[in-house]
Formats: C-alpha cells, sequence, structure tokens
C-alpha cells in the first residue's frame, strides 16, 4: 500500500483508506477531512448511500454515479427518481456523456 506525502495510505487504483467513523444514536457520521479534501466534497455536497450485502455501504456523489457507464440501469434511474423528488423545478437533467 502507497502513501501520499500527507500520509494518506493508498491501494491500487488510487483507493484510500482514511480511518474510521462512529455512528452517532441520530445515526450521523462524520467524514474525515483528508478525505473530503481529496475527494472534492464541500460542505451543502449531496452523497448518495449505495448498499451492497456483502460489501457494505459506499457513498457517493451524485455526478459520479450519474456518469459511471457501468453503473445499473435500474439504480440510475432510481436515483434520478429520487433527486427529481427533492428538487421538482430542477428539471430533467442530461445523460452523461461516453
Amino acid at each position: 500500500m502507497a502513501e501520499k506525502a500527507d500520509g494518506a495510505p493508498y491501494g491500487p487504483g488510487g483507493r484510500g483508506f482514511y480511518g474510521a467513523v462512529t455512528v452517532s444514536e441520530r445515526g450521523q457520521i462524520s467524514l474525515p477531512a483528508q478525505a473530503r479534501r481529496d475527494l472534492g466534497i464541500s460542505p451543502g455536497d449531496k452523497l448518495l448511500v449505495l448498499g451492497d450485502p456483502e460489501q457494505g455501504l459506499a457513498l457517493m456523489t451524485v455526478d459520479r454515479i450519474l456518469g459511471n457507464v457501468d453503473f445499473s440501469p435500474v439504480l440510475k434511474s432510481a436515483v434520478r427518481e429520487h433527486i427529481d423528488e427533492e428538487d421538482p423545478e430542477a428539471g430533467p437533467r442530461p445523460e452523461p456523456g461516453p
């Protein structure tokens, strides 16, 4: 496992390990600052929570998931519906390019 100059460990494909978080009684977590910096996550950004019974949870930005051509069309559709329900005035979102 390689390490960036700032000390964050990275594995194959640039996948990083940023430590552990604790779930509060209200189900909240705080994302480590280095993860937010490395991944460009800012206050107010919306993250999607994905789950896989065998692999666990993953957090992903809306743009990243909609731009992933290998992602399940069924889940992409569900994400689009969820986003449109939260922001009905936003109008239809364009399909991501190749």
